[in-house]
């Protein structure tokens, strides 16, 4: 397996991937399909600041990991939100780990402190994998999302890139720290 920077010519196995866990459960909170224009353009406006990666095998795309902001107010600029999918075929052969680790290294090399990640509830599967990156649950809110005809919670988890009361510095571009 190989974890590597996303291509565009990636895009349409992301969004197949994506857009599976859409139609099929409340794991992705979007209620329609993403469709690979709008994930395209979501690539190409967030990529220089976060991360996107797959997780290739045989050369096909077996998951994708990113990071998107963390809220929109300046304060929050050295945090930011990570998520992970892999191919429902290929669950629990290691995709989801080596997508984060590489992802978390980057994100840390990029001057990122703090990685939060929201989890649909219930989800054990997502749960371990999380808490196995050592991500610690911090929160949990009740029925805050409506799909499949039911209320459900999210629960949010954390891990501390950086452990120093330092100030930050300016986040480094994805193509400063990492060349695939």
């Amino acid at each position: 397996m190989i974890v590597r920077l996303a291509r565009d010519t990636d895009i349409p196995a992301i969004t197949g991937i994506n857009d599976w866990y859409i139609a099929r459960t409340a794991a992705n909170f979007h209620a329609q399909p993403t469709g690979e224009e709008a994930m395209l353009d979501q690539w190409r406006h967030t990529r220089e600041r976060y991360p996107w990666l797959v997780a290739e095998a045989s050369g096909a795309v077996i998951g994708f990991a990113r990071a998107s902001p963390w809220k929109g107010r300046c304060a929050y600029d050295w945090s930011a939100e990570v998520t992970v999918y892999v191919h429902h075929e290929h669950h629990r052969k290691g995709a989801g780990a080596a997508l984060y680790v590489r992802l978390f290294e980057i994100l840390r090399n990029q001057g990122y402190r703090t990685v939060l990640a929201g989890i649909t509830q219930p989800n054990q599967a997502s749960v371990r994998l999380h808490e196995r990156m050592g991500m610690t649950k911090v929160g949990h809110m009740m029925r805050v999302g409506w799909k499949f005809q039911a209320w459900h919670d999210v629960g949010y988890w954390q891990l501390e890139l950086v452990d120093d009361d330092a100030a930050p510095h300016t986040i480094k571009r994805v193509s400063e720290v990492c060349d695939g």
